[in-house]
């Protein structure tokens, strides 16, 4: 925020994130700057509402929040934070990985609930991950970072790309733990439904870390009161956040986490850094240095 007000007048939205849509609205009215979160919605609404605006710094890799057909069609940039949360999503996916495969909720809901009485030898049984295939949809910066981990693990790695159904089929059926990298896109949403869900193995494990709408969450919530998969780990939802009397909240052998994956101080600091840089460089002239 330094380096911003150094060159600029800031306006900074100083109460819980995100701001309401009619706040928003009325703010950037004046602006000819916007840094915005994945919760802030970019459409041609706001950009009316924006006649100065000549740039949008999204903090984040992911811009399906942003209308690009628009913003292109006003020759407004639009900068992204790519590459700076890499390593932190692929270490909150192998830690979800991890705890989904040792049923590490359960074991804490039964040591807080008094139920652990004596040492069981069937015992909260879960997969181990030597051995076991790792279905990998997306194979981007942070799937690849994923698969090194996996590896690490002695996992067996597979992976397809979110244009190729043929290869989900097949990994949807062979691997024993199936994780989420790719973006939002129309073709994509709900790319894990019904039909996909019931493709994978019996007792697989579901992890996704990219978008919440990738997941058709009905669909999930009564594959797993169905038993039709073993266990679902999940970073992001639908919507966001997720309200707490959810019904998808109910379901068995569910882990949800409140969207952590660029959650460190490393990774949240540089997505900051890239998205200033992105701002001084269009409001100064100078193309972006991360353009979407």
């Amino acid at each position: 925020m330094d380096r911003l007000a150094a060159e600029h007048e800031v306006e900074v939205w100083p109460h819980a994130m995100p701001p309401p849509r009619t706040e928003l609205l009325r703010l950037v009215g004046g602006c000819e700057g916007l840094l915005c979160l994945l919760t802030d919605r970019v459409d041609a609404e706001l950009l009316d509402a924006a006649p100065r605006l000549r740039a949008v710094a999204n903090m984040a890799v992911g811009v399906d929040n942003v209308d690009l057909a628009e913003t292109r069609r006003r020759r407004i940039p639009v900068g992204n934070t790519p590459g700076v949360l890499t390593d932190s999503t692929a270490d909150l996916t192998m830690a979800l990985i991890l705890a989904a495969a040792r049923r590490l909720v359960e074991g804490r809901e039964q040591v807080l609930g008094g139920g652990w009485r004596t040492w069981d030898p069937m015992g909260l049984l879960g997969l181990e991950l030597r051995g076991a295939v790792l279905g990998i949809v997306g194979m981007g910066r942070i799937g690849r970072a994923v698969a090194r981990r996996a590896a690490g693990f002695g996992m067996r790695v597979d992976w397809c790309g979110r244009d190729d159904p043929a290869g989900l089929d097949r990994l949807l059926a062979e691997s024993d733990v199936v994780s989420l990298h790719c973006p939002l896109t129309a073709a994509t949403r709900h790319l894990i439904g019904r039909d996909a869900l019931a493709r994978m193995k019996p007792g697989a494990i579901l992890v996704n870390t990219a978008r919440g709408p990738i997941v058709d969450q009905d669909a999930l919530r009564e594959a797993l009161r169905a038993g039709r998969i073993g266990a679902a780990a999940l970073d992001v939802t639908d919507p966001e956040p997720l309200p707490a009397d959810d019904p998808l909240l109910a379901a068995p052998n569910l882990l949800v986490v409140p969207h952590i994956g660029s959650a460190t101080h490393t990774a949240r600091g540089r997505m900051a850094d890239l998205a200033v840089d992105n701002l001084l460089a269009a409001l100064a002239g100078r193309p972006m240095p991360h353009p979407v």
